[in-house]
Formats: structure tokens, C-alpha cells, sequence
């Protein structure tokens, strides 16, 4: 069994989200859902049995969203674990709605915001969302500049309701953060952040210093994977996956740090837990921070 517990020698093994202490490499449930994240997964019990064994393996955070499918990740995550673990951590996020086409849409309303809340309850079963992430749609290729204090008001009224314990912010700027910050208590933030696209370097920085988590969507490249020799040259000489690399990379960058890699098989779902034992040697670091120079 992964002991991720250990999360490598490097870096701390926890690391605070909100009012819990989570173990820093946990999953992400987005690619249960099916193609393109959108309909129901080509095999509903393997689904289960990703999510079944991801706790077995010590995971106590995971993260999903009621547009993933969509309603399609939060139900299979309620099918397969609920009654929840006491320990475990339900990171969601709304901003989003799918197009009847699978296309990714805005959807910052008032109401749509406060139907978001509600569907991710209702479709997981809670009382109350753990973390929820305001995900800002001014661009769905990345972070774009733009007034985020009207949607980030309307959640802040939802957690004062007692629906949401904590906020984060998803595909933000720092300027963004720092617009929400004024407004409510950030707990995360979640950007697009991996061995070779380290726009966040600064950021995450700034984050690890104020104790803010930083949880980085598409770990290992996301619809386009990581293809790096030297990732793969350093795989080879450490007897590792090139995935397991550019995961335990992610955990040695910061502190603050939170992994959620997705996957749908409970063989890669183990393999990527293993990465919190593998050691990375400092030659081997400073040639993978050299990745993202070269790409």
C-alpha cells in the first residue's frame, strides 16, 4: 500500500485546507465522468472502485464539481463512499455549467451560483459543502483579469447561510485573489500549474507565506500529458513512471501544495499515490526545474 502519508522527505506530509489538515496528495474525480467529461463513465463500477480504493489508500481529500458530467461525479462519489469518512475532505467548485454539446459555459448569476450550491449538496448528500471554489469563466483557456467581487459575494452570503464551511478560487489572477481576499477568507486556490507550465511560481510563493493552499488542476498536463525526455530519462534511472516524477516534483516545489491527480483505474490510481515515497535526488531536481525553460 502507498503510504502517502509520507509525501516525500522534502516536504511537510499535511498541510492545512480551511479548518482541516489534509494529507497533501489526494484525487481528483473529474475524469470518472465520461468522454470529455461529460456523461456517465463507460464502466459505473470501475468508477466506484477508483473511489473505493482512493480511500483505502489513505486519501482524505477529494475534489469534484456538480459539472463534471454533469451531476455525474458528485452522485458516483455518494454511491461509493457515503456514509463519509469522518476524515475525508469534499473539495467542489461552481462558475460552470455544461452546454447540452459538452461545451463549457459561464454561469456567474446570483441564482445560478446559488443553484450550483445547492445541486452539490443534494447530488453528494451534505448538509454543508466542505470547500467550494468560485471558478472564474471570464476565458476557459486560463486566468483573465475581470471584477470577481459580484459572483465571490454571492458565495460569501451562501457559506454566511451555513451551506459552505470554506471558499477557494479557481483559474484567478493574482490580482483576483487579492480582489477576494478583501471580500472573504481564501483558503485555496486552483490554477493550471505543472512541471512545464509554472506561470504560478510567484504566486504560489506568496500563497505558501500567507498558509493559503495551492491545488494544481492538470498535475500531469491534463487532455494534453506531459511528454519531456528528461522526464522520462529521470523515470527511467529512478525506476519510476514519468507521471510519479512529475508528481513527486509537484510535492517538493512548496509546502502548500495539494495534488488531486484524476484518473478512472485503480491501477494508475496506485501509482500515483506511490509517488509520495519516491525520493528525488538534487541533480535530478535541478534538470526538471530546467523542463519548463526548454518547453
Amino acid at each position: 500500500m502507498s503510504n502517502i502519508q509520507q509525501s516525500g522527505t522534502f516536504a511537510p506530509a499535511t498541510f492545512k485546507l480551511g479548518s482541516r489538515t489534509v494529507k497533501r496528495l489526494g484525487y481528483g474525480a473529474m475524469q470518472l465522468a465520461g468522454p470529455g467529461v461529460f456523461g456517465p463513465p463507460k464502466d459505473h463500477d470501475a468508477a466506484l472502485a477508483v473511489l473505493r480504493e482512493a480511500i483505502a489508500q489513505g486519501v482524505d481529500h477529494v475534489d469534484t464539481s456538480d459539472f463534471y458530467g454533469p451531476h455525474v461525479t458528485n452522485r458516483l462519489i455518494r454511491e461509493a463512499l457515503a456514509p463519509y469518512p469522518q476524515d475525508l475532505v469534499i473539495v467542489t467548485k461552481i462558475g460552470a455549467r455544461r452546454g447540452a454539446d459538452g461545451s463549457w459555459l459561464p454561469a456567474f448569476s446570483a441564482e445560478a451560483l446559488t443553484q450550483a450550491v445547492h445541486d452539490n449538496l443534494s447530488n453528494l448528500g451534505l448538509e454543508v459543502l466542505d470547500v467550494v471554489n468560485l471558478r472564474i469563466m471570464f476565458d476557459t483557456h486560463g486566468p483573465a483579469e475581470g471584477s470577481i467581487e459580484a459572483p465571490l459575494t454571492v458565495l460569501a452570503e451562501l457559506q454566511q447561510q451555513g451551506l459552505v464551511r470554506h471558499i477557494g478560487l479557481s483559474n484567478v489572477t493574482p490580482a483576483q485573489i487579492a480582489q477576494g481576499r478583501g471580500i472573504a477568507e481564501i483558503v485555496c486556490v486552483q490554477n493550471q500549474y505543472n512541471l512545464a507550465h509554472r506561470g504560478d511560481d510567484a504566486l504560489i510563493d506568496d500563497l505558501a507565506r500567507d498558509g493559503i493552499a495551492y491545488v494544481p488542476f492538470f498535475p500531469l498536463g491534463g487532455f494534453n500529458p506531459l511528454q519531456s525526455s528528461t522526464l522520462s530519462e529521470i523515470a527511467a534511472r529512478l525506476g519510476a513512471t514519468p507521471m510519479q516524477v512529475a508528481l513527486a516534483w509537484l510535492l517538493r516545489r512548496a509546502p502548500n501544495i495539494l495534488l488531486i491527480p484524476g484518473t478512472s483505474s485503480v491501477g494508475h490510481l496506485r501509482e500515483n499515490l506511490a509517488a509520495a515515497e519516491l525520493e528525488l535526488p538534487q541533480d535530478a531536481l535541478s534538470e526538471l526545474d530546467g523542463v519548463a525553460l526548454a518547453a
